[in-house]
């Protein structure tokens, strides 16, 4: 007890001695300082004091400066960035414009025909992989010049057509005038890489083909089921091209391969048309397929041009083109499409016009293949020559025969098959 009490009043005494007292700082040296230093955020300095420093504020200008010029920089990257970002997307909208106008898969395929026969044109001579890129670059020009005015001319055609309205003209997505442009440079470049860098007639057998395509055929589809037919013949002058690319000529020889791609073109194209008949009847085209409803005329001329298609490899075996091998494949893939074409007469359905459409895909870059894998040089005849001579046969026998055999005209029924009412086709012989 006595303890407590002694204790409570000395504490009472102290803190009564210690509220007396005055407050003197040289007793206590550190509790101003220290609650001015729990008070301090940033101590201002007078003007004289700083003078005297040479301390003039020029930091926390230029850390200014830099946090505006940073600003800056952010602002001009991103505004670059942005542009560039729309001019890549304003180049990628008119690339797949151009893309599209120029309808580059069936482009490309065209150039694989005129590469192909720039091949078989090259005969015994080395093949000139510049003329060969040169050629394949005209092609590749005037197919997409071709395919734009043919786009130009049947903007509401194609708009009404599901397949079609979503192109580039229909859907709005290119100006008319732009597309003339387009269309126009590219024809006038290839036709001109193809004078300057093969020669004058593969130049205008392409420039005539561009004047077919886009200002014969393309208005005839709106008149007369003929149109098919002229678009075969538009489609047969490629290979003729590169043929007349690579020798400077037109023979015998190089109608082999354009007379293939034309008698091709028919069961393909009937195919596609009953396959799109609403489509056509939509876009007002007269195709053969709207005035035959049965299907059945169709079927038969498709069925009848696949047939035409048989004599072919026999021909380039007798005319030097190929070796005895193309006859059995190029007869086999005939028979084989063929079977298609009759089973798409027997029962006109949509099934078997698409399975005769697919057997025609698969049939020309088998038939190309063939060409060229079995092409026989001068070279090569000359070898088979010497060795059945020395395998007994006389030379005098032999040569009469060779001069018949290279002196057999072309086959008539090249001019009678454009038209499917005429009677069939007869044989030549001299």
């Amino acid at each position: 007890m006595w303890r407590r009490s002694v204790v409570s009043r000395i504490s009472s005494r102290i803190s009564v001695s210690s509220s007396s007292l005055p407050t003197n700082p040289r007793l206590i040296p550190w509790s101003r300082e220290l609650c001015i230093v729990n008070s301090f955020t940033e101590p201002p300095l007078p003007s004289e004091s700083t003078a005297k420093l040479g301390i003039t504020g020029v930091r926390s200008d230029a850390n200014r400066v830099f946090a505006s010029g940073t600003v800056a920089a952010a602002a001009t990257t991103g505004e670059v960035s942005s542009r560039v970002a729309a001019v890549a997307g304003l180049g990628h909208h008119y690339a797949r414009c151009y893309w599209e106008l120029s309808k580059a898969r069936l482009s490309m395929l065209v150039v694989a025909t005129s590469g192909t026969g720039y091949i078989l044109g090259t005969g015994n001579a080395a093949i000139s992989f510049p003329g060969l890129c040169y050629t394949c670059a005209g092609t590749m020009m005037i197919a997409a010049s071709a395919n734009s005015l043919n786009q130009i001319f049947e903007i509401s055609n194609d708009a009404k057509m599901k397949r079609t309205m979503l192109r580039p003209l229909p859907s709005g997505r290119i100006s008319v005038p732009h597309a003339v442009a387009w269309a126009t440079i590219a024809g006038a470049s290839g036709a001109c890489l193809l004078a300057s860098k093969t020669n004058m007639l593969a130049a205008g057998l392409a420039s005539a083909n561009l004047v077919l395509y886009a200002f014969v055929y393309t208005p005839l589809k709106q008149l007369h089921p003929i149109n098919t037919w002229v678009g075969a013949v538009v489609g047969a002058i490629p290979p003729l091209l590169g043929w007349a690319a690579a020798s400077g000529q037109i023979s015998y020889n190089s109608m082999i391969l354009p007379a293939a791609l034309y008698f091709w073109q028919i069961p393909h194209f009937m195919a596609l048309a009953h396959l799109c008949r609403n489509d056509y009847a939509a876009g007002g085209y007269k195709m053969l397929s709207l005035f035959d409803p049965s299907g059945k005329r169709i079927a038969a001329v498709a069925l009848r041009n696949c047939f035409y298609m048989v004599p072919l490899g026999f021909i380039a075996y007798d005319w030097g083109l190929t070796s005895s091998w193309f006859c059995l494949e190029s007869t086999l893939l005939t028979i084989a499409i063929a079977a298609t074409a009759f089973s798409f007469y027997r029962d006109r359905t949509m099934h078997k016009a698409r399975k005769m459409f697919h057997a025609s895909l698969l049939f020309l870059p088998v038939f190309m293949s063939g060409l060229l894998l079995h092409r026989v040089s001068n070279d090569n005849q000359q070898q088979q020559l010497v060795a059945e001579e020395e395998a007994g046969l006389s030379k005098e026998v032999k040569a009469p025969r060779r001069k018949k055999r290279v002196a057999q005209p072309p086959v008539a029924y090249a001019s009678a098959a454009p038209f499917p009412f005429l009677p069939a086709p007869s044989f030549y012989s001299p």
